[in-house]
């Protein structure tokens, strides 16, 4: 799991990364993300509705995977970004491990957020 300086704190922060951010986009999942300047080190959000689908358990598994997954990344994101991940399959719970991660790393690469 990722650790707790890496989350996000209040609805606030997310809506400002929601209307002022820029976005990329995947085949399952899109990414909005903005420069902070707010705190020293980046912060994540992984959001996945309930009509992504409707077992919380499931829900919870996709947020979890994708916070795994980025907290492996982490020493790679050196500037403080706001990050919110917007799930639209739920085949996410599914996956392959591997295929989660590489098509993190070349979303996170097409926004400019690591080399």
């Amino acid at each position: 799991m990722i650790s707790q300086k890496h989350r996000f704190h209040g609805q606030k922060a997310i809506t400002r990364v929601y209307r002022q951010g820029q976005a990329v986009r995947g085949s399952q999942m899109s990414l909005k993300y903005l420069r902070s300047n707010r705190v020293e080190q980046f912060r994540v959000a992984v959001v996945v509705s309930r009509k992504v689908h409707k077992s919380a358990v499931v829900r919870n598994r996709i947020r979890r995977r994708i916070y795994e997954a980025l907290r492996e990344m982490a020493p790679q994101i050196i500037q403080p970004w706001d990050l919110v991940f917007v799930v639209y399959s739920d085949e996410m719970a599914e996956t392959a491990y591997i295929k989660l991660q590489s098509d993190l790393q070349s979303m996170l690469e097409k926004a400019g957020i690591i080399s």
